[in-house]
């Protein structure tokens, strides 16, 4: 049985990721608005924020890197959304395969999608002036890290893409997760901040990620940022993960 899922899933996963390739518009769009942000906050605002040492470039590029999830998981709800409309799964499901397979095709393409946009990313970042010497288990760790948020996040946005009555609704509910990182440590240190709103700041999962990002990228003690950050992407992970497949056997009856 779990030899068919997995067939099952790949094949399915060949198959979205096929519509992708075919427009690459929307991976690029997918960076388009990270990047413009970085370009106005480095080159606009930059100046007047004070990070110490660290330029700023480097300071606010976990942020963007999390900003360039969000907004890509708007096209998986997307995607999600006009597979449930056109009736492919109800031919899928006529079909010998794995049911869950469907979703998981979507996540793993996601997961890819996203992937090759946060690269371009930080390839802009790089053009910009951002450098790092950290060192290959940093940069796995990042990965790992930018990988299980972005798997935390689609599973988010599966929910709309099964359940939204309109194909803006089923992208909409992005916009908020775009936004979070602007009440966060992503763009100026929290301690600036007025006292409600730095509460705010510290307690919520943005914070706790672009911190641990920015310090193993800037070989810095990680602390306990990396253990909140993954507590977060964990407990995000599994009740996405119950209510989408709750979502998906309401859908399918």
């Amino acid at each position: 049985m779990t030899a068919y899922f997995f067939s099952d899933t790949a094949a399915l996963t060949g198959r979205t990721l096929r519509h992708v390739t075919r427009s690459l518009d929307t991976v690029i769009t997918t960076a388009i608005t990270p990047v413009a942000m970085m370009l106005m906050f480095v080159y606009v605002f930059g100046g007047a924020i004070d990070t110490g040492s660290v330029s700023y470039v480097n300071y606010m590029l976990p942020g963007i890197l999390l900003m360039t999830i969000a907004s890509g998981i708007s096209y998986t709800a997307f995607r999600l959304f006009t597979d449930v409309k056109s009736g492919i799964f109800e031919r899928f499901q006529s079909m010998p395969i794995a049911r869950s397979g469907v979703l998981w095709a979507h996540v793993v393409t996601s997961l890819v999608a996203n992937l090759i946009a946060l690269g371009l990313v930080v390839g802009v970042a790089v053009l910009m002036g951002f450098r790092s010497g950290a060192g290959v288990q940093a940069w796995l760790a990042v990965v790992g890290i930018l990988l299980l948020f972005t798997l935390a996040l689609t599973w988010l946005a599966v929910i709309p893409g099964l359940s939204a009555s309109s194909v803006e609704g089923a992208g909409a509910f992005a916009y908020p997760l775009i936004f979070l990182p602007f009440v966060s440590s992503a763009f100026v240190p929290t301690r600036t901040m007025p006292g409600p709103v730095r509460w705010f700041a510290e307690h919520q999962p943005v914070t706790s990620i672009v911190n641990t990002i920015r310090n193993l990228l800037a070989q810095q003690p990680a602390g306990d940022d990396i253990w909140t950050a993954m507590a977060w992407c964990v407990g995000i992970l599994v009740g996405a993960y119950l209510f989408a497949m709750a979502a998906y056997r309401r859908k399918i009856g």
